[in-house]
């Protein structure tokens, strides 16, 4: 008996209760490679070229461009402008499903403040869907220990950058390192929304998806979700908050997000926040509804921008500036699935509102916010924390 098609009592109840897909198409998207890449090679420089290799000898394409698909889903290095060596650098971390891609935009900006910047990209990631079954929490541990030791023998100063769950494995690192100058963490992954994840682990042995979505062609980011990829964040949302709990991260940190984040409780994270950041430097970015009463450490930023047609922040947005060529304003992919019907709209991008993922008011058709309009200024608050020249 096939487990992955007739599944046992239990089995079968968390699969109702989680929503889950228990069979996938039989395309390539969920035939997993059979290999992860290393990610032990002794330079950065070595472990982005073999990497590179191994995304075009692995990567399932979904668009013509070749060459795009594999430069957004590579490790890359941007180095300062000045002469010397840089004295300080950040490693950057994405997302579950997301891609080295996702930092472009801030990692220039870093660049120009003087870090040498590094993103890393998480094993499982940058090929096919399917490969996030092959990774288990100790090979995403392993991957960012690695490259934050290849950083510490280049500069003086190391900061953590991340991104949702790559925020939970940097903050982790952080905390159990006690080496980390600071964090800059973008829609941190520490409190999910759902109730329901803490059955992933369990489903995980019993289905190999969760989730399956047609592909759009939207190449830095996967668009199916494996049992196994929800088992693995929820894994780190439990210890990143166990360790905060137990020690906390006494560094200066920036943490922004939006009230609207549809996949993390931002009261949750700001909670955190609160009790476990406790650098007076640190700082909370908040996009959204002003809050009751907002601690003094805490910068609010309104959600709703009627002159851009922005309804709410989105939890990808924050990343992205304005003009980002695949995400910006007037980027190459305009991100329609929203969870809305498109029947009867017009859906040219002058004619819709831009939102979380969810966002329903009457008469308007919102496509996700892929954008942040105050990237500039995040970038600054980025750079006076960090005291950028």
């Amino acid at each position: 008996m096939n487990m992955k098609m007739y599944l046992p009592a239990p089995a079968l109840l968390l699969a109702l209760l989680l929503g889950a897909c228990t069979q996938a198409p039989s395309g390539p998207l969920y035939r997993p490679s059979g290999t992860l890449p290393r990610c032990d090679q002794p330079s950065f420089s070595e472990y982005t070229a073999e990497t590179r290799n191994w995304i075009e000898a692995n990567r399932h394409f979904l668009t013509e461009d070749r060459a795009a698909e594999i430069a957004a889903n590579t490790p890359f290095e941007l180095r300062p402008a000045s002469a010397g060596a840089p004295r300080r650098g950040i490693l950057l971390v994405h997302g579950l499903g997301d891609s080295p891609g996702c930092f472009a935009d801030v990692a220039q900006a870093l660049a120009r403040q003087g870090f040498l910047v590094r993103a890393m990209l998480l094993p499982g990631h940058g090929s096919r869907p399917a490969d996030l079954m092959l990774p288990d929490i100790d090979d995403w541990r392993a991957a960012v220990g690695h490259q934050v030791r290849l950083l510490e023998a280049e500069v003086d100063e190391v900061w953590l950058g991340g991104f949702s769950t790559g925020a939970n494995l940097v903050t982790a690192h952080a905390i159990r390192s006690g080496s980390v100058s600071g964090l800059v963490l973008f829609s941190p992954g520490f409190v999910p929304r759902s109730k329901r994840l803490p059955l992933a682990p369990v489903a995980s042995i019993f289905m190999d998806w969760l989730d399956i979505d047609e592909p759009t062609g939207n190449y830095m980011r996967y668009e199916s979700l494996t049992a196994n990829a929800a088992a693995l964040y929820y894994k780190s949302t439990v210890e990143v908050r166990r360790l905060l709990r137990e020690r906390g991260f006494p560094g200066p940190a920036l943490i922004v997000m939006s009230d609207a984040d549809s996949v993390i409780d931002p009261a949750g994270v700001l909670s955190l926040f609160e009790a476990h950041f406790t650098n007076p430097e640190s700082r909370f970015i908040w996009y959204g509804t002003p809050l009751r009463t907002a601690p003094p450490r805490v910068v609010v930023r309104p959600g709703r921008i009627a002159a851009e047609r922005i309804s709410s922040f989105s939890h990808m947005c924050v990343l992205f500036a304005p003009d980002n060529p695949y995400y910006g304003r007037a980027g190459r992919l305009l991100m329609l699935e929203n969870g809305q019907s498109t029947a009867s709209v017009d859906l040219k991008r002058e004619n819709v509102w831009f939102s979380a993922y969810g966002h329903v008011e009457p008469d308007k058709y919102h496509a996700r916010l892929t954008w942040n309009p105050y990237f500039s200024e995040l970038m600054a608050a980025i750079g006076a924390l960090t005291n950028a020249p």
